[in-house]
This record gives structure tokens, sequence and C-alpha cells, in this order.
């Protein structure tokens, strides 16, 4: 009860709203490029852009995408203790639906490209700004961007000669922390040239060391064979490294950008063994694993004019991730590793290019652009290999009818190696009222093809049986939004942002993991992907940005109905309508004097409901709400030269949250914990920047 009213009461506050609408210099002028034809205010945007800034990122002092996602309305971070991965859901739908990019280029992962991507893998050190596009994107950005995408633009320039920064940053696990055995720890350097007038460098190392998370088991090195070995949340070290060479002169310019990550997560079994020999004499051991996780990617990018009129845009890009698991006796005693064996488990390796052209025309009021999108992906997981492709032509027109009225029509065709050719459109409207009314509303269709895991993976363990489908066809998804926004600047200094949206989204042949049948001779139940489910959502929000002087305070709401029908080869669900309620809030202020900002951010995540397979017939299983509040301080010293960021992840302690009825399809119903988070933490970190 308590708790309750602790939130009620930073409700009433208003602890204001931490996506986009955050902490800006001036949010009119913000200029974005996902979705443009050409770098553009987002205002002028017939898409609704949402922007996260550095400055965001630098008070929330992230460790990785998914500390700053956690922030953003509509969108949830489903982090796992048990593999690592942390992953988003956006309106209900998980990290399929939603395409990451870096520069416009979606990012690999070991099991698809763009989708599905583990936001702790992102490293943070080099962006610019974080642009949001929410909706069907499917003409723009091809297949799978249904509910949305995002994109990360990375700096490319800089107005000093020379930026040096190196950082160090300390964070508790719960209440874990030791300098180098338990906690979070975390350094990076970066280095960057303004080379001279044209060209530009710069270079960057991170290395994030997390230490796992015990949570009352022993570690690594527990002898006793009391179910306490290992850890709750799995160790796991990061080493992400970046490197970029641009060039710019007049209107021509042109990038390459290299990053290599290397991951390594630790599982320590639980069960711990005697042994015996003439060697060893009597030891205990245990057989361990270690997965190892590398990602090489390779972007370049040109832009510029054809005859001083033509605008390009090409990007090429080469990409490879790949997991390896590495199995391993440990001896307890000595502390030693032994018999190690690895073996290659997941990899996707991607060609990719995707280009436009535009400004065909020199009336301004008529826009049109030309744009391509090649895909050559060979992915592997055992004992499968196999090569997917795709060859997209799209194009877009935007017409200025007048000052106040901009309609954008686009259509896709995508010719698939592997399913049949595919087809996106989209229509979008912005209309500018007097009195800084902005009304914009879209119309679009998308598909999402199945991934290389519904595709191929095979899994059998003592009672389940889990197999891909490659009969497996696309989703189709049809979408709606609407949007009005209002600013207003007051005499008295004070700047308003308030905007009320609503969206509602349709997807045929959903793909899902289904109960195909049960072995009658040894009660195995065994599941299939399969083309099974109708999948409806309408969401309606609102987002409203106050800021006068130095304080700048946000708020946003969402309401999101989701409808799914199910239909395996023995029951089906109904189509009934669940709902859930969302608040975002965040709130700043800036002493001048101090150099010294202060922050603090809130979300409520409410309770949802979902069906889920039962023993005969699909049951609803429900998730409890959560609340989630950070806070931190960030000061600056000596001309900037220092900066310094204390504060507090997860307030509220919050850990586990139930879902009932979860286990209902097993020999028994319970319910369960879902993981999502180890309690409240504290960090501090350092920055010391050297510009000159």
């Amino acid at each position: 009860m308590k708790i309750k009213k602790h939130i009620v009461l930073i409700f009433i506050t208003a602890f204001g709203y931490a996506q986009n609408d955050t902490i800006t210099e001036n949010k009119l002028q913000e200029v974005v490029v996902t979705g443009q034809f050409e770098p553009q205010s987002i205002k002028k945007s017939v898409f609704n852009v949402r922007v996260i800034t550095a400055k965001d990122i630098q008070n929330l002092a992230a460790n990785n995408l998914s500390d700053v996602l956690n922030q953003y309305l509509n969108i949830t971070v489903r982090p796992s203790g048990v593999d690592g991965r942390s992953t988003v859901s956006l309106f209900g739908l998980d990290a399929r639906y939603f395409k990451i990019m870096v520069d416009n280029v979606p990012l690999v992962n070991e099991a698809g490209l763009g989708n599905n991507t583990d936001l702790s893998q992102i490293n943070l050190n080099d962006i610019e700004q974080i642009e949001i596009v929410e909706g069907s994107m499917g003409v723009t950005h091809g297949a799978n961007a249904v509910t949305g995408i995002l994109n990360i633009i990375t700096k490319k320039s800089s107005k000093d000669k020379w930026n040096i920064s190196a950082t160090a940053q300390e964070e508790t696990v719960g209440e874990e922390f030791e300098f180098f055995d338990k906690g979070r720890h975390i350094q990076a350097i970066k280095v960057s040239n303004s080379i001279s007038e044209n060209w530009f460098a710069s270079i960057s190392a991170n290395r994030n060391d997390f230490q796992g998370f015990l949570d009352g088991k022993q570690g690594k090195n527990h002898i006793e064979n009391d179910g306490l070995r290992g850890n709750r949340w799995l160790p796991k070290e990061q080493l992400n490294t970046t490197a970029l060479v641009a060039f710019a002169k007049n209107q021509f310019r042109i990038f390459y950008k290299f990053e290599y990550l290397d991951e390594n997560i630790d599982f320590y079994n639980s069960t711990v063994q005697s042994g015996f020999n003439s060697e060893l004499g009597s030891y205990r051991y245990a057989d361990d694993k270690r997965y190892l996780n590398n990602r090489y990617f390779h972007n370049l990018n040109s832009t510029g004019k054809i005859f001083n009129k033509l605008s390009y845009n090409v990007s090429v890009s080469h990409q490879k991730q790949e997991r390896s698991i590495e199995d391993f006796r440990y001896y307890l005693f000595t502390r030693n590793e032994a018999n190690n064996v690895k073996i290659k488990d997941q990899s996707m390796e991607t060609f990719y290019s995707t280009g436009t052209i535009s400004n065909f025309f020199s009336d301004k009021k008529v826009a049109l652009q030309l744009g391509y999108e090649l895909v050559h992906s060979r992915g592997f997981s055992l004992p499968v290999r196999e090569t997917l492709e795709n060859y997209d032509f799209f194009a877009s027109s935007e017409i200025n009818a007048s000052e106040k009225l901009s309609i954008r029509p686009g259509i896709r065709f995508s010719a698939q190696s592997k399913f049949k050719n595919q087809h996106a459109s989209s229509l979008g409207l912005r209309y500018l009222f007097l009195n800084d009314f902005e009304l914009r509303g879209s119309y679009g269709n998308s598909f999402r093809t199945p991934t290389f895991e519904e595709l191929y993976y095979y899994f059998v363990n003592d009672s389940h049986f889990y197999i891909g489908n490659e009969n497996l066809i696309p989703e189709t998804s049809t979408s709606y939004e609407i949007s009005l926004k209002k600013s207003v600047s007051l005499t008295s200094g004070l700047k308003v942002s308030t905007s009320f949206s609503g969206s509602f989204l349709d997807i045929d042949d959903k793909i899902d993991m289904a109960l195909i049948r049960i072995n009658p001779s040894t009660l195995i139940r065994e599941f299939q992907y399969i083309n099974i489910s109708k999948y409806k959502m309408w969401n309606f929000s609102t987002m409203n940005q106050f800021k006068k002087g130095n304080w700048n305070l946000n708020f946003g709401a969402a309401l999101v109905g989701i409808s799914q029908k199910i239909e395996n080869q023995i029951f089906a669900s109904n189509e009934k309508f669940l709902y859930s309620f969302n608040i975002n809030s965040n709130i700043s202020y800036f002493v001048p004097k101090w150099q010294t900002t202060f922050s603090a951010y809130y979300k409520y995540n409410g309770k949802t409901q979902q069906f889920v397979e039962g023993n005969s017939e699909y049951i609803i299983s429900t998730i409890d709400a959560s609340n989630w509040l950070d806070a931190s301080i960030r000061k600056s010293f000596f001309k900037n030269q220092l900066e310094a960021t204390i504060g507090a992840r997860n307030i509220l302690d919050i850990t586990n949250i139930n879902q009932t009825r979860a286990n209902d399809g097993a020999a028994h119903g319970t319910s369960s914990n879902i993981m999502l988070a180890y309690g409240r933490s504290y960090f501090f970190k350092l920055t010391y920047n050297l510009n000159f």
C-alpha cells in the first residue's frame, strides 16, 4: 500500500515523460533523418518521429540501449538472466516486428537482420541521437518494420580539432558490489580528430563487465552439491570497438564505419559432482559452459548530387554475427578448466545494400524518391545452413499541396527467394492548422517474413518436441494512425507541447508456436511454428512537454487493447480484447551556477493479459503491473572537462513480477515469476573530456 501511495504521489507531481520529448535545448528545431527524403525539422515531417537526445542518454548514464528504451512509452524491455539477452516489445508484439538500425542500416544478430536484436549488445558511445517512428514503415524500410523502426544516428563530425574522452563507471547489482568481483564495471575511451576541413576520423572502445547477480547463490567456486552454485543472472563481459572515417566537401559526403563486438556469457552448473583418480585423488567438478558471441559490422555510405541536381544516398554493408558454445569441465579444488570443446551454434552473415535517388523536379511542391534494397543472408543453426534473399524496389512521393498540407504516398515490391513476392503500400498526410496545431494521419500495409528460427528451429527434450516449419508464409498487416499536436510559447516563457494520437493494427497469418499433437505412445507434446493467429491492436496515447527556463517536465500515458485469435490443430482461443495502461514521466532541472542537472524518470507498466495454451483450451494469463523509477545528478567541473554522474536505478526495488497460469499446459497449472530486474542499484560515472 505504501508503494502504491508513493506511485500516486510521483504521478501527481508529474515526473515528466522520458521518451522522444525529453530534455532538448529547443525541441522545435530538432532535425531528423529517419524516413525523410532529406534531413528536416520534426514539424515538416509527415511521420511522427520521436527523438532521444545524447543529453537524455547522459542523464540516464545508460549502459546500453535497453536502459534507454526502458523509459519509452509503449515499449517494454524484457531482460533475461538466463541467456543475458534484452529484447523489446512494442504494442504487445515482440522484437520480430520492430526494426533496429544504425545509420539507416539494419543491425544483424545471430538469427536475423534488424529484428529480435539484443539491446544489451548495442553500444551508446558515439550516438548523436536516436530516432523512433511508430507504425508501419514497410514502404521505406521493408520486411518486419510492422510496429515501427528505431534508427541510431552516430556522430560523424566535430567543431573541435581533437575530442578525447575517457569514462569509468561503477555500478552495484542489487546490493552486490566489489571492485573486479561483483557488480558492473565499465571503461570507455574515444578519440576523434577533425583532420582537415573535409576529413574526420574517430575510434572508440567500450568494456562492460557485468559480474552477474548471485541473489542467494554462491557463485563459480562453491563446492557443495546443494543447488546453490552459480548465479541467478549470468555473468557477461562485452568489448565493443568502433572506427569511423568521414569525408565531406560541398554536397558530397562519404563515410565508412566498422564495429566489432565480443561477448562472453558464463553458465555455472548448479550440480557439483565428485570423482577420484590417481593423478588428482578425490576431486569435485562441474560441467559448465560459455556462450561466445561476436559481431562484425561494416558500413560504407555515400550521399551527394548527380548532374548537380539529383540527390542520392547509398549504403553498402557487410555484417556477421555468430554464437559458439564452449563446454568444459571445471575442477573446483584447483580452479582449472579441462576438456574444452567449442561448437558453433548459430550464425548469420549478411550482405546488405540500400539506396535512394530523389529531387527529380525543380518544383518543390512535388518530390519523388526511388529506392532499392538488396539482402543476401546466409544463416546457420545446428544442423541447418540456408540462404535467404530479397530484392526490393520502392517509390515514394511527397506532395506539398499548400504550405499547410503535405501528402505522401508510397509503394514497395519485394522479390523473395524463399516466399511468394510481397508488397507494401502507405499514405501519409500532414496538415498545419492555425495556432500551431499539427494534424497527421497515415495508412500502411506491410509484411513480416518468417525468421530463420521459425523456419528451421529444432529442439527435443524428455517431454516436449519443438520444430520449425519451412512451409510458413509471411504475415501481412494493415495499420492506421492519426495524431494531433499543439505547441505554444507563452509570454511567461513557458513552452508547452501536447499531442494526442490513436492507432490501429491488424495482422493476418500471424506465426506462433502451437501444439500440433500429443504423441499417444510417449505422451510427448509436439509443438511447431505455424501461421495460426489473427492479431488486432488499438492504442490511444497522449504526450505532454513543459519547458520553462531550466526546467523540463514531461508526461505521457497510453491505453492499449489487444485481440488475438489463435487456432492450433486441437483447439482455439476467442477474439476478446485485453487491455493495458502505461505511464511515462520525467523531470529535470539544470542549475547554471553549479553546472548541475537533476533528473528523475518514472514508468508504470500496467497489468497485461494474454492467451496461453492450456491442456484443452486457450486460457488467459495475467502479468502483474510494475513500477520503475530512476534518478541521477550530473555535474560538470573545470569548464566541462570533467563530468560526474551519480544516481540510482530501480529505486522501487523491483525484482520479479508474477504471471498467473503460465504453466497450465504442463502436468499441473501454476503461477510463475518473470525476472524483471535484480533490484535497486546505484552507480557512479566519471568522464574526462579534452577538446581543443
